[in-house]
């Protein structure tokens, strides 16, 4: 009996497998092997190296990302992305760290580092030259990292990792290039120097060096499960990375947890001013900020749309008490009221039958 069972189970198996091959065209489930190592030596190298192209590139993409950046423009950004040859190097350190090496690890130390100097300082002659002061949301972005970035930087090193390994995904890599975004901060960083701007740029280099960091670590690991190099040649340069991971963490998780008390705050603000003020109860409400905490002040941006005239100061100092009685909070108000006209038409003089 139980041989019986035994058989048709084999039998079933095989028909599901047959149905599997026949539908799934040229996709294997796994069967495409990792790049020989000798391919892979080849291609690192190419990708490490700081070429005439390389610069040019890098040049291009820093000055379309500062002005995407300085025009809040997304999609200039987006483009920027796609161009940067950037992660090529920091992907080549992953790999020799794993293999050991230091030829390639110094290579692409060398090239990234460049790469870097080179983008600060195109967007920082750029910026300077334009003198645009205003700082758009695009800007503060990338000023203000969490450990939502950093969680982003190592699935995208994983995923650089493993295209550069497999032949058949490497339409993967501007992807990739997009997701982690490498070129906006450093051009961010640029834009804060010219402008003076000393939080910008430093905002901006915890978010690169966050970025660089974790690529280069989950990078490592990809190439160690795909057996490239071995755990004893790696271990130093995995050692490290944790270390300065762990270092990056700490700003980065006050960042995020100072971010959900923002908008835990800023939700609260919503619904109290919507539901129990008479002041802004029937106001068409545009946005409202939390923009800074300093000691356990708050400091509230609320953009209304309302006729001119018919909000005083005496009613923001209110709703200002109010706030910080409901909140038990100190509250610095900020009411901006952009002014709306109200025309009504004269009633008809025609006869309605």
């Amino acid at each position: 009996m139980q041989s019986r069972l035994w058989k048709l189970w084999s039998i079933q198996k095989q028909n599901w497998l047959d149905f599997w091959h026949a539908h799934s065209g040229d996709w294997h489930w796994l069967a495409e092997k990792p790049m020989p190592i000798a391919g892979l030596n080849r291609r690192l190298w190419r990708i490490s190296v700081a070429s005439f192209s390389f610069c040019l590139l890098l040049t291009l993409s820093s000055t379309i990302a500062t002005l995407g950046l300085l025009a809040n423009s997304v999609a200039t950004i987006i483009g920027a992305m796609i161009i940067a040859p950037l992660m090529g190097p920091m992907v080549g350190m992953a790999y020799a760290m794993v293999v050991g090496n230091r030829r390639l690890l110094r290579r692409s130390f060398l090239t990234a580092l460049t790469g870097v100097i080179l983008t600060i300082v195109t967007s920082a002659a750029i910026a300077y030259t334009i003198g645009l002061r205003a700082v758009g949301s695009e800007i503060l972005a990338r000023a203000n990292p969490t450990l939502i970035d950093l969680g982003v930087a190592l699935a995208a090193g994983a995923a650089g990792s493993f295209a550069n390994s497999r032949r058949s995904i490497a339409d993967a890599l501007p992807g990739v290039a997009i997701a982690v975004a490498l070129v906006p901060p450093l051009s961010t960083i640029g834009i804060g120097i010219a402008l003076g701007q000393q939080s910008l740029a430093v905002g901006a280099l915890l978010l690169f060096l966050t970025n660089f960091t974790a690529i280069v670590f989950s990078g490592a690991l990809v190439f160690l499960l795909q057996r490239y190099g071995n755990i004893q040649k790696a271990q130093r340069g995995l050692s490290i990375s944790v270390f300065l991971l762990f270092l990056l963490g700490i700003p980065l998780g006050f960042s995020l947890k100072n971010l959900l008390v923002q908008e835990n705050v800023r939700r609260n603000i919503g619904d109290l001013i919507r539901r129990q003020t008479l002041t802004f109860a029937d106001r068409d409400i545009r946005s409202i900020r939390v923009r800074d905490f300093r000691g356990d002040a708050l400091f509230v941006e609320i953009e209304i749309s309302a006729p001119f005239g018919s909000i005083s100061p005496l009613q923001v100092n209110l709703v200002r008490d109010f706030l910080s009685q409901k909140l038990e909070k100190p509250i610095n108000l900020q009411v901006r009221a952009i002014p709306i006209e109200i025309l009504e038409s004269e009633p008809t003089s025609i006869d309605v039958p």
